[in-house]
């Protein structure tokens, strides 16, 4: 799952820097990736992995690394 998160963030998030030389748990704010990336990236993941992320995760935190995207793509899943 990580290499297609990492995917769609290379393809929408339009970060400065390669996305596969940050670790997993990197800061993706920190690493220049915008709000408004964030929504792209956002409706990029929700229609990759069939989703919605509900106004609950819809904070910085949801999306700001691999894992924590994750971490949360794992836990719609369960709850779908």
């Amino acid at each position: 799952m990580n290499t297609e998160i990492r995917q769609l963030i290379a393809e929408h998030a339009h970060l400065p820097t390669d996305v596969d030389t940050l670790a997993d748990d990197a800061d993706l704010f920190q690493a220049g990736m915008t709000s408004h990336a964030t929504v792209n990236l956002m409706l990029a993941l929700e229609s990759s992995f069939d989703v919605e992320f509900p106004d609950s995760m819809l904070k910085r935190s949801v999306f700001e690394s691999v894992s924590a995207i994750s971490a949360a793509l794992n836990e719609l899943r369960q709850a779908g």
